[in-house]
């Protein structure tokens, strides 16, 4: 049943043909206490950042100047936006949705949409964590989700299709963002379907913020096809709380079937009980008939004419939280994926492990036994400066820095290192790796990562850079960024080591 899709379809945050923009891979445990109990305040530890403002400078730089390979969406008439994939400074990844010139005129209104809906935290959201309104430009900034779209995931899978237990435990999950959503003022969200859900580094599916605001102030709130489109907004140009349950419907319909269903084509196959039509043949033997039959009945209930006759969100999480199967197995496990971090596919080296236990003591031997022999041609440089001797005090701050570092003298050799850098006229990526280093045994993460950025500038293939960064990221708690940087790290390793 596997199909090829297009590069737009696959994106990690969705297309505004359908629109819309990662955690600890352990057992998914189902809420049963009312969600606002569990999500009233932002999410703390490892959670996304407060709201902020952004400059289109640092957005530029993000995405290498709204680069053509970091699109991720785009679209004209109907959505007139782009949206990229990116990457700030600290290394966080994002998704920014930069809008058309014309979409939002009024800078103070952008800004206090963007404002209103950047207070939401949620575990159930791709959350917003800021927004960049300077001259013309209109752009939105959202947690980075890796691994795709439930219309990929739904429509278009390669491997295998997606099991019961996890399509009942997407239809849980928006429902509570829903829920989440309303109880915070927030209940209107534009065009909800398949394209608006996204899977994270865990494959926890969550609901694109960019939805919870229009494509423009007075533009329309629904670009996807008119057949799915609620009844009454076709009447009003409006969308209401009840046009958001109709939609949920028609993702009750996708879940089901595997297939987008015409509202009214599948309500007619329920009024004649046809009930077989309307399920996905992949799903045989995964759930009962009784199973199926409440899930059709809560999709008919969505989809009423009547938008009164619709239930509101609280009402969906409480008709699917007994649906539930299999709540203790990650999400990751029901996707048909082995490890969510893919480290099964990437093994560690032995360097690579000593970092992910944050080893400091094996990086030091390392970095002292190769001394600055993967500096590139900068020890060549080094030498030759040794004659000059306006550099000799530049060269003694080195020497100083280098006595330390062996000594495991960090603070002086944090020194020494910093009156080199700042005082000499060449780079070496040893040595800001040595400083990074030194900067992790003084529990300065923060410093120690911007160094570890420096070195893998300078020198971009020395794993050594990417396992600094690594053990930098662990000790910010940005475990899933370590992890990256860790594959990496240990690809470059073997690389060299079979050269």
């Amino acid at each position: 049943m596997g199909c090829k899709f297009s590069k737009y379809s696959t994106c990690c945050w969705g297309s505004e043909q359908g629109g819309g923009g990662g955690g600890g891979g352990g057992g998914v445990q189902v809420p049963e206490t009312d969600i606002d109990e569990n999500e009233n305040n932002n999410i703390e530890g490892n959670g996304p950042p407060s709201f902020r403002e952004y400059t289109v400078d640092q957005l530029r730089k993000a995405t290498s100047g709204f680069a053509v390979e970091n699109i991720v969406s785009e679209h004209g008439e109907k959505a007139p936006n782009v949206v990229y994939k990116g990457k700030l400074d600290n290394q966080t990844r994002i998704a920014i949705k930069r809008f058309n010139k014309s979409a939002w005129p009024d800078a103070h209104q952008f800004l206090e949409e963007a404002k209103a809906v950047g207070q939401l935290r949620s575990q159930k959201l791709a959350n917003l964590l800021g927004c960049c309104s300077e001259g013309d430009e209109r752009l939105l900034v959202s947690e980075y989700m890796s691994n795709d779209t439930l219309a990929k995931h739904l429509f278009h899978w390669e491997t295998q299709p997606m099991k019961w237990a996890m399509r009942l435990r997407v239809a849980l999950h928006l429902a509570q963002a829903l829920e989440y959503c309303t109880n915070k003022g927030r209940a209107l969200y534009h065009d909800l379907n398949a394209y608006r859900v996204l899977f994270d580094d865990d494959f926890n599916p969550k609901l694109s913020c960019f939805g919870l605001m229009k494509n423009s102030r007075d533009g329309k709130s629904y670009s996807t096809n008119l057949a799915f489109t609620p009844p009454e907004y076709l009447r009003t140009g409006r969308v209401t709380p009840e046009s958001v349950t109709y939609s949920f419907g028609t993702l009750l319909l996708d879940l089901l079937s595997g297939k987008h269903i015409p509202p009214s084509h599948a309500l007619d196959l329920i009024r004649d009980r046809n009930l077989q039509s309307l399920t996905d043949s992949c799903l045989d033997g995964q759930f009962s008939d009784d199973e199926g039959t409440e899930l059709v009945r809560l999709a008919s209930r969505c989809l009423q004419s009547e938008p009164r006759e619709r239930p509101n969100p609280k009402s969906l999480v409480t008709a699917l939280i007994p649906l539930q199967k299999d709540t203790e197995v990650p999400s990751h496990v029901l996707m048909g994926i082995p490890d969510a971090d893919g480290s099964a596919a990437f093994p560690l080296t032995p360097l690579g492990e000593a970092c992910l236990r944050r080893d400091l003591t094996s990086l030091h031997e390392v970095l002292e036994k190769i001394g600055y022999k993967d500096d590139e041609g900068a020890a060549t440089e080094l030498s030759f400066q040794m004659w000059t001797n306006q550099m000799q005090q530049t060269l003694d701050s080195k020497k100083k820095g280098d006595s330390a570092f062996r000594q495991k003298d960090f603070k002086n050799a944090i020194d020494g290192y910093t009156q080199f850098i700042e005082v000499g006229s060449m780079t070496s990526p040893t040595i800001f790796a040595r400083r990074s280093l030194s900067y992790l045994f003084s529990n300065m993460p923060n410093e120690a990562l911007g160094d570890a950025m420096q070195a893998q500038m300078i020198s971009p293939i020395w794993h050594l850079a990417f396992y600094l960064q690594a053990v930098a990221l662990l000790a910010l708690g940005r475990e899933n960024d370590a992890q990256v940087a860790l594959k990496e790290g240990s690809s470059l390793e073997s690389n060299k080591s079979t050269n």
